[in-house]
């Protein structure tokens, strides 16, 4: 009945032998079949993006995904195997960019964004084949495929649900997401607001805390010690920064209210307001500095000192203490929003690790900056465009930007951080440009540094859940214990309103209606509820080919708001108005 094993096994033909086997008896199936009756248990397998190549790390989940369905069926269930495919996102889309010789969004709109995304559809199964192959290979068992079932053409056979893959692409697909969203929206779970996130100005996209987890580099970057003209006094804060290129957008400085803050005459002639405890490092290097003929350019005061303290100050007697404005764009952006600006915050992320004890507050470029700023009404001051160039506004610096790439310098582009730091040298306000090495977060798709930047975003209310997310986590027998008790129980501690948008041509459509007009909102749930808010003219058009409509929508700034769909703005218009009525 069996074959005897031989002492001479080639591990390669025994494998084929053994899928062999399973293909022509069907075993999967009849491993499903014989448990009819039986409890379900239903796995949905993460789908892997048909576009891009197995390697070794889907060995180990697939292996691992596959111990558990099989664990099951040995406990008597019905196994519910449901395997998929990803097929949107920004991989895609820059995969499609290389294959046809563009880069980035503007390329994109000149190219077309209907054929673009036409190349989108036809990329995401390039590597279809090799995934199968590949999974078979591993003894993955999941409805990855049918024979009767057009993945193209979306076409179902009749053929049990359960045993088709899941398509992001396709109506069914997207519909459940509708359907999901629009029971939070129905919940007040789902809302447009601003937020800092990490933004890859190359890719058009903020990214995710995991994705920024794969792109830190170390890097020298030069950073900036500012004065800051203190308002009818002549004495100046002493302030730092990592990022001179935020420097233009600068609407206030922060202390922190615990620590002790000092005013000083310094040996180069100014009156200083900094942190006591970080004196000696920042103000001790002017006895170090050298005039061209290579003697001391300063000389101490009597007890060997670069200044003298003049007044002493907790951090939160500064608090409202009021600056000359550093550039003109951002007073002016200030007083557009009538708003005050310019003067001293409080907040205890302040440390005196680094710096001066004070720092520059950008609300449009951190995430402490953002949050300290809510707490000051400050004005929104952003110099810097979804392209990660300064904008008109910023002056003599429109149009440099912000954060580029080595490429980017040497096909002409302009960095700001040196032209700021030379202008404050100009202006005889920079103190020092020290050189710090650090970590830095870069895209991990396209190697582009990012920037944290203040982006006009959907989200979930995930902080209303941090309560019973833990205490669920709680419940879970975690081995080891570490995992669900350590890092991943600290996350859902600290969880944060979860970003869902992003701002791409090829992805799922966000079911939120915005009326340009009035600005009446209205999520729906369903292409059903859609076409029974739709005038008989949007009738007929979605009608006549869902499928292509949905496609095209899916085709430009997806999975934000449809309201800017290029298919035609007065669809949606038309839409709105109908639902007014």
């Amino acid at each position: 009945m069996y074959k005897k094993v031989s002492s001479k096994l080639n591990f390669v033909d025994n494998e084929n032998e053994v899928l062999k086997f399973w293909n022509e008896n069907e075993v999967f199936e009849k491993s499903i079949d014989d448990q009819e009756g039986h409890p379900d248990y239903t796995f949905y397998d993460g789908p892997p993006t048909a576009n891009g190549k197995p390697h070794i790390g889907h060995v180990l989940t697939r292996v691992i995904k596959d111990m558990v369905p099989r664990y099951q069926t040995m406990k008597g269930h019905k196994i519910i195997r449901k395997g998929g495919w990803d097929t949107h996102g920004l991989p895609v889309e820059l995969e499609v960019e290389k294959l046809i010789g563009i880069s980035g969004k503007p390329q994109i709109e000149s190219y077309g964004i209907e054929p673009f995304i036409k190349k989108c559809k036809e990329s995401v199964w390039k590597y279809k084949g090799m995934w199968q192959e590949f999974s078979d290979k591993v003894g993955f068992w999941a409805y990855m495929d049918d024979p009767d079932y057009d993945l193209d053409e979306h076409q179902y056979d009749g053929t049990a649900y359960d045993r088709k893959p899941y398509v992001t692409y396709h109506n069914d697909y997207i519909e459940s997401e509708w359907w999901a969203l629009k029971t939070m929206w129905d919940q007040g779970k789902l809302y447009k607001g601003f937020k800092v996130v990490p933004y890859c100005p190359r890719c058009g996209t903020p990214l995710s805390s995991h994705e920024v987890a794969q792109g830190y580099k170390t890097i020298k970057d030069r950073t900036a010690i500012v004065r800051f003209k203190v308002a009818n006094e002549d004495a100046y804060f002493l302030a730092w920064t990592t990022t001179p290129w935020t420097l233009p957008s600068n609407i206030a400085l922060c202390v922190n209210p615990n620590d002790e803050y000092v005013k000083v005459k310094a040996v180069d002639g100014y009156t200083y307001y900094m942190a006591k405890a970080l004196l000696d490092n920042v103000l001790g290097q002017l006895l170090e500095a050298k005039d061209k003929e290579g003697n001391a350019k300063f000389e101490a005061f009597a007890d060997g000192k670069a200044y003298e303290i003049l007044e002493t100050y907790k951090g939160s007697d500064l608090e409202y203490k009021e600056y000359e404005p550093l550039y003109e764009g951002a007073k002016a952006m200030a007083d557009k929003q009538h708003k005050k600006a310019f003067f001293v915050y409080c907040d205890d992320y302040v440390t005196m690790t680094d710096g001066t004890g004070i720092v520059h507050i950008a609300p449009a470029f951190g995430e402490d900056d953002a949050r300290v700023g809510r707490k000051y009404d400050a004005p929104f001051v952003q110099m810097v465009d979804a392209q990660g160039c300064m904008k008109p506004e910023a002056g003599k610096f429109a149009g440099m930007r912000a954060k580029p790439t080595e490429k980017e310098i040497e096909e002409g582009a302009v960095s700001c951080d040196p032209e700021v730091l030379k202008d404050l040298s100009e202006r005889s306000i920079l103190f020092a440009a020290p050189v710090a090495e650090h970590d830095y977060p870069h895209c991990w798709r396209c190697d582009t540094p990012l920037i944290y930047y203040a982006r006009e975003s959907w989200f979930i209310k995930m902080t209303d859940y941090s309560d019973e997310m833990v205490a669920n986590n709680n419940t879970v027998n975690w081995i080891p214990e570490g995992i669900g008790h350590g890092r991943f129980g600290e996350w859902l501690k600290n969880v944060q309103d979860w970003g869902i948008s992003r701002d791409r041509y090829w992805g799922t459509p966000l079911n939120v209606w915005e009326c340009p007009d009035c600005g009446k909102r209205h999520a729906i749930g369903s292409i059903q509820e859609m076409l029974d808010l739709a005038t008989d003219e949007t009738k007929a058009l979605l009608a006549s080919n869902p499928e292509k409509f949905l496609s095209v929508m899916s085709s430009n700034y997806t999975v934000h708001m449809l309201i800017w769909l290029r298919l035609s703005v007065m669809t949606v218009v038309m839409i709105c108005r109908e639902y007014r009525k």
